[in-house]
């Protein structure tokens, strides 16, 4: 440092001159009003457009109802609208591929957080804090050789 500080009041001057503004989150939306984003699970990726519209939910060109027959896997595409309080104000058209079926549940739940950021940057704190913008790492363990599976052994025999 080329000048010493005496006092506390040159101290706090200085912190608040030194600190950086938080990053200022924009829309994001293209010419047709729509937010993209792209969301992961294990092996699935889904591409998601939304915008506005009255809440209809289109999986690889079909209904979310067809295409995700258990109720449980509709409901975790629904959790971050109902977290935002968004529940039947934006249409999702998503096309997802690779996978299970609950893989690409999670994998499109996590693009529409993702495109709800981008469409409203004021919802990245209420779903940050819910945990949906966060990809979920977990992926199957490959197999080892010498092994059954990742990490069973073969049954061991003593004759």
């Amino acid at each position: 440092m080329a000048e010493s500080i005496q006092s506390l009041d040159q101290l706090s001057q200085l912190k608040t001159a030194a600190a950086p503004d938080a990053p200022k989150h924009e829309k994001k939306v293209d010419k047709f009003n729509r937010a993209y984003a792209t969301g992961k699970r294990k092996d699935a990726v889904a591409r998601v457009w939304i915008k506005p519209g009255a809440g209809k939910v289109t999986v690889n060109s079909r209904e979310v109802e067809v295409y995700f027959a258990r109720p449980v896997l509709r409901m975790m595409i629904e959790q971050p609208f109902s977290v935002a309080a968004r529940s039947g104000q934006y249409d999702v058209i998503c096309t997802v591929a690779g996978g299970g079926l609950s893989g690409q549940a999670g994998a499109v739940r996590h693009g529409i957080s993702k495109a709800l950021t981008y469409f409203e940057p004021e919802l990245r704190s209420v779903l940050k804090k819910g945990g949906f913008l966060t990809r979920d790492s977990r992926v199957v363990e490959r197999k080892k050789y010498g092994k059954a599976k990742a990490r069973r052994s073969f049954q061991f025999s003593k004759r």
